[in-house]
Order: C-alpha cells, then structure tokens, then sequence
C-alpha cells in the first residue's frame, strides 16, 4: 500500500489551524519566527515540520504537541477507503495515495463525501429491509444520515473515549462516599441512602425476568436483579448515581456533543452513564498505575477493582488523561456470528464501519475456548503490526432459562506498545515472527490468496474458471 510520510502529514494540518485562527501567513510566521515564504513551503509540504518549530507553535498557540502531532487524518482516510470499496465504484479505482491527499487537502470535502456516502447507505439498508412498509419514510434525515447508534460511536471516538468531567465526578464520589475498594456494594448503597433517600434491593428473577436494573421513582428504589454477579450489581448501582447525581454534569457533556436527535441523545444519556459507572469501579488513577504494575495483567485487574472482564478491557481505552495517558487500545465486542455491537478505534487500528471483521482476526476464534485468553500478532496489508488478546465474556446474568448471549471482545494495540503486556512474554516482538497476515475486512483486503475470504476486494475483477477449483473461493483477473 502507498503511504506518504506522516511529517509532511502536517503542513495541510497548519494551514487548517492558521485559517481556523483567521491569520495570514505573515502573521503566524512572525509569532514562531521564521519568515512567511518558509511557513508558505512547510504548508505545501515542501518543507518538514521539524520538532523545535512544533515547539514554538505549542508555546505561541498553547497546544498539546502529541496530540496535534498524531496523524488523526487516519480514520478519514480508512472511512473513505471503505467508501471506495463499495461496488458502486468498481469502475472507478482510487489509490490510497489519492485518498491520503484527498483526506489532507480537502478534509471538509473528505467528510463531505462520508456525509453523502452514509445518507446513500442508510437509504440502501432502509429500502432493502421495507422501511418504507410500515409506514416509516425510507429517507434519511440530510441533517443526520447516522444511525443513532453509529453517531454515538462516532462521538466517542472524536473524545478519545474520554470524558474528563465523569472522572472528576467519579473521583469525587470516591471522596465524599469514603468508598472502599474491597466493599464498594455497602459504600455505594450507604452514599444513595444518605445523599438521595434512594435504597437498593435485590429481587429474585422471577420477578425481574430479562430486566437487570429498574429504577422505581415513586419508592425511590433500585431494584436489581439476584442475577447479576458482584461486578454487574456495582456497575448498575453507580450508572443509577450517575442519572440521579450528575443529570446536569451530563446534559453539559451532551450539550458539547450535540447529538443529532432525541433518539441518538437518549443513547448517549445511557452510554455516558454507563462510563460514569466503569470510572467509579476503576478509578483512573489508581486503575493507570495498577495496570503499569500489573503489566496489563486482565485477570488480575479484574480481582483487584472487582470488575468484569469486559468493563476491565473497555476502561483501559479510556485511559487519555493529558500528562497521564495509558497505553492507546482499541477495542472490539462481537457475536458468534461476527456482528459487532461495540467497537473504538484506537492505535492507528481502523475498523470497518459497514460489514463485519477479518476471519482470521483472533477475536473469532475465542468462541472456540470460552473463558481462555488468545493471543494474536496481526499484521495488515500495509504491514504495520498489532496485538490482540481476546476471550469470550461471563454471562451478564445467571439465570438458566434465559437464552445467555455470547460474546467475544478482543483487546489490541501497536506491536511497539506489546511490551507492557504479560500477555506478549516471550514473543519476538522487533521481528513479529509468525504474524498472522490480517486485513480490516474482506472487501478492504488486497490478499488475493486468503481461503477465507467472503468478498471480492475493491476494483477487482472475479474470475471464474469451471475447470480450476483453489482453496479461496475467489479467483481474481491479473
């Protein structure tokens, strides 16, 4: 794959932050002091942006120099290569050096073509599943072609997946409840009583059937359901605080957010709560500094804060505090049959917003061992190297007659942050020997010769030979 060097990345990414500030090259280059015909060529990515002028641009315009130097042009560039690979255009290639410059000259124009590709995408799924049948329009709304549940997706990865507002609450409760590591349930249950006159009472199963948590306002009672473990009654407990407690500090957050519709506010409502919750169980710096010591031990962390192996790998990719940050995971939850219900980019890994993962991926092949963690070196097509652990999930609940769902999350980062997991003890981890050659999706893919492949890759064309039969179930045109 065509890359091009992520310093010269950062001329446009100037060019963008001097025409946001309404200044002319004149007079940016006089407040960083160099001359305007220089700053005019480092624009044009014709001269490196060098790290002692990325310091005098933190110290004239008060910026966070890692964070304007990261390359977040990436998940533009990823989204409009999946755009791409829609047959809609098999007869018009694009090379990912075009969509790279396309990303960094034209990055209005870039979330433009994401914005139009959506409404079309979302207009297709509608028609195809009869939207239109019972009486509901087809059509999306121009103004927010998203899906509620993928524009909440969307803003918590333009947050880093972290709310810092919910972690100076959650440190708060940590303060004002006195709340104890090792009986958090009493701590938490004592803190609703005295504060807001609310108790908490575990009913049997049969009473709240599929229900895990219910709020009674009129009793001013939690009911929680005899099902959920320790780690699930904590976790309810202090999502139900963070309604009852922080409902403005949360309508602020929603209000920076600026969802689309009350359906997408409503989800947020609950997505926000639910962080509010993990920050509360783990709190960040005491959760930082346990998974340095612990090397990112998963089962370990999860006895020590009392937490679930889900909540224990979802809160590690929150950890972006500024001056404290963890290491940058990605993050994954999908089904036996691939369907991904969570997902957040992190670590330069992208994932496909339409379709399922690679098969090959690890995160699959946890089904086959429940509870037991795999590990996996994956390298992509364009040869940058990550590592996974994955395991399938405990039950949320333990009833019996309830069908239990199941699932798998997989847990990643760069191969050069491999090295603070125990998990990676004893790989050869410079070289990534043995990497399992994986892609982002199918049609994403440009490995011709994969046996599991379920599509076709973008813009090739299918050959099909009835006296030839290989392994893969595609033959492709040279």
């Amino acid at each position: 794959m065509e890359t091009l060097d992520r310093k010269a990345m950062l001329g446009p990414k100037i060019r963008r932050f001097r025409t946001d500030l309404g200044m002319s090259q004149t007079e940016m280059a006089g407040e960083i002091g160099i001359s305007p015909s220089y700053l005019n060529l480092i624009e044009h990515n014709q001269r490196p942006v060098t790290v002692p002028l990325l310091f005098k641009l933190g110290q004239a315009f008060d910026l966070d120099l890692k964070q304007f130097a990261e390359d977040d042009d990436a998940k533009i560039v990823a989204e409009l290569a999946e755009v791409f690979s829609d047959p809609l255009f098999r007869d018009q290639p694009v090379r990912p050096a075009e969509l790279q410059e396309f990303a960094v000259r034209s990055p209005n124009a870039a979330q433009a073509m994401l914005r139009l590709y959506h409404a079309y995408r979302q207009v297709w799924e509608n028609a195809r599943h009869g939207a239109g049948g019972d009486g509901r329009d087809p059509l999306p709304d121009p103004d927010h072609p998203l899906s509620p549940v993928e524009a909440v997706r969307d803003m918590h990865q333009r947050e880093a997946n972290h709310f810092p507002e919910l972690e100076e609450a959650a440190e708060a409760l940590w303060r004002d409840a006195g709340l104890d590591r090792n009986d958090l349930f009493r701590g938490l249950t004592a803190y609703l009583a005295d504060r807001h006159a609310v108790s908490v009472k575990v009913m049997p199963v049969h009473v709240m059937t599929d229900t895990l948590r219910r709020y009674d306002p009129h009793g001013r009672r939690i009911l929680l359901s005899e099902a959920l473990l320790a780690s699930g009654r904590c976790f309810q407990i202090a999502a139900q605080i963070a309604v009852l407690a922080h409902h403005e500090l949360i309508e602020s957050v929603i209000e920076r957010l600026q969802p689309a519709d009350g359906e997408t506010r409503n989800l947020l409502i609950v997505a926000l709560s639910n962080y509010f919750a993990g920050a509360v169980l783990m709190p960040y710096e005491a959760f930082r500094t346990s998974a340095q010591e612990l090397r990112h031990d998963l089962e370990l962390l999860r006895r020590r804060f009392g937490a679930s192996f889900e909540q224990v790998s979802h809160r590690l990719t929150t950890l972006q505090r500024p001056g404290a940050r963890g290491i940058p995971f990605f993050f994954i939850r999908v089904d036996a049959a691939g369907n991904v219900s969570k997902r957040l980019n992190g670590g330069g890994f992208q994932f496909a917003r339409y379709g399922g993962t690679c098969p090959r991926w690890v995160v699959h092949e946890a089904f086959r061992t429940p509870g037991q963690v795999h590990t996996q070196v994956a390298r992509m097509p364009d040869e940058t190297t990550f590592f996974t652990i994955a395991r399938t999930l405990d039950s949320a609940g333990g009833w019996h007659e309830q069908l239990q769902p199941q699932f798998a999350v997989g847990l990643g980062c760069e191969i050069k942050d491999a090295k603070h997991l125990v998990y990676a003890d004893g790989l050869d981890l410079p070289k990534a020997s043995g990497a399992t050659p994986v892609g982002v999706s199918c049609r994403l893919c440009e490995r011709l010769d994969c046996s599991q492949r379920a599509h076709p890759p973008l813009n090739r064309t299918i050959r099909a030979d009835q006296h030839m039969k290989k392994a893969s179930a595609f033959s492709f045109e040279e």
